[in-house]
């Protein structure tokens, strides 16, 4: 059993054969019921958190082949796109209109773009939409473009931070064991490439968050694993935010698997799960947008603290078919009807009001100068 010291200074670190007896064997209202204990010792337990983004691709093009996927293309491909720069600035600005603090820019494994296309990117979104925090390019994407420019991870996260990138996606994890990866993947990076560019990123000044694709040829052990190497590297780096889990998407793609685990119930098992065993996560993040608003809404009562975002635009699960909509107002209304109060907050899980009361106070004791003049 999981236990909370009485002074709440602690949680017993479950190890791999504990948590994998936990995962099979407990009831899912036992794990709801370590997962909001340990959820409210991280967090109020009266707020969901949620934050206002959305999810541009600059390409479909994609060189991975990843058989779980309906949104790329290939290179020479009559439905394959590369936005310009300007294109993709175009599109923030709109997001902007609506309220938009985040952008959460991917897009496939391009064989050609030059680095300085992606740091053009990032350079042009902080320049003319400084409100906004390019939220820009997953692990994959990251070791791409270090393969194609012929330069480390390393040099390249290098480039993007000084570009003004601070922090990066957890997408393209979906199970971190190369036996899966294997499966459904083949030509991605491996799962040790996935933790390198994080750990990479940790040490150059990022802070990432964490995914999970579950529901395709993963054992519960492969899940375990999965969150291992997660707990192992936030132990040595400190440096993910949150950890999001949600299940794979099956039509359109071109493989659908006979084994599947992407029913509700699962779904809020592996969250509640997640919770417990990732004791050094913060926040871990409901998916309404994958797994549909009420599974979405109900997934808070499992240990998640956050609702994710409005996501005004997305392109992946849209081509699998699966597409969900909302408005700032509908995200607070679910929030609500669930029983918390729903809190705006930043990519770095500021809350919006704490972000502004800062900016506020570095205005007034950092950037106006103290008057020479003035007697002491």
């Amino acid at each position: 059993m999981i236990l909370i010291a009485e002074k709440k200074t602690e949680i017993e670190r479950v190890s791999f054969e504990e948590g994998l007896r936990f995962f099979q064997n407990d009831s899912l209202e036992e794990l709801q019921e370590k997962a909001v204990r340990i959820r409210n010792f991280w967090n109020d337990p009266k707020t969901v958190t949620f934050i206002i983004d959305t999810n541009p691709n600059y390409t479909n093009v994609c060189t991975a082949n990843c058989s779980f996927c309906a949104f790329y293309r290939r290179p020479k491909s009559s439905q394959a796109y590369t936005h310009s720069v300007e294109d993709v600035m175009q599109m923030i600005e709109q997001s902007v209109n609506l309220g938009v603090t985040t952008v959460l820019l991917q897009g496939g494994l391009h064989p050609d773009l030059p680095l300085s296309y992606y740091v053009h990117l990032v350079r042009e979104t902080r320049k003319h939409f400084p409100s906004v925090t390019p939220h820009f390019f997953s692990a994959p994407e990251i070791k791409n473009i270090a393969d194609v420019n012929k330069i480390s991870v390393l040099d390249v996260l290098q480039a993007l931070y000084e570009a003004g990138q601070r922090t990066l996606p957890g997408g393209g994890a979906e199970i971190l064991t190369d036996r899966v990866r294997n499966l459904i993947s083949p030509e991605k990076l491996s799962a040790a490439d996935w933790l390198n560019v994080h750990e990479t990123a940790h040490q150059v000044g990022f802070r990432s968050t964490a995914t999970m694709m579950f529901g395709t040829k993963e054992s519960d052990e492969d899940i375990l694993t999965h969150l291992c190497s997660l707990r192992d590297l936030q132990d040595r780096t400190g440096g993910f935010t949150a950890f999001i889990p949600w299940s794979y998407k099956p039509i359109n793609s071109k493989t659908v698997w006979e084994y599947t685990r992407n029913d509700a119930s699962m779904y809020y098992r592996v969250l509640a799960f997640s919770r417990i065993f990732l004791d050094n996560f913060a926040h871990i993040q409901a998916s309404w947008f994958s797994e549909g608003k009420e599974t979405g809404k109900k997934s808070l009562q499992y240990g998640a603290d956050d609702f994710g975002g409005t996501l005004f635009i997305e392109n992946v699960h849209k081509a699998a078919k699966f597409e969900n909509k909302s408005t700032v107002d509908e995200i607070r209304q679910l929030i609500s009807e669930a029983g918390y109060n729903p809190v705006q907050r930043t990519t770095l899980y500021e809350t919006m009001r704490k972000k502004i009361a800062g900016e506020m106070e570095e205005l007034l004791f950092t950037k106006v100068p103290p008057n020479p003049f003035k007697k002491l």
